[in-house]
């Protein structure tokens, strides 16, 4: 992923977009007609990489996070 699309995600705005963009695709995915089709490896590989980013930026201790 480019430096310049990492930055986005360490903003409020950035987590919005992200968070929304993962409710699009998982009201997607919930389509019957979706869930019949198989899942390419490519489409996997992607989807991997996605949510090992994430988890990346969650190295602040707990303390820290606004609750």
């Amino acid at each position: 992923m480019r430096p310049e699309r990492q930055q986005i995600w360490r903003s409020e705005a950035g987590s919005r977009l992200w968070l929304s963009g993962l409710i699009a695709a998982m009201q997607h995915a919930e389509r019957p007609d979706v869930r019949r089709e198989p899942v390419s490896p490519e489409s996997l590989a992607e989807m991997r990489a996605q949510l090992s980013l994430t988890a990346s930026f969650r190295s602040a201790p707990l303390s820290t996070l606004r609750h």
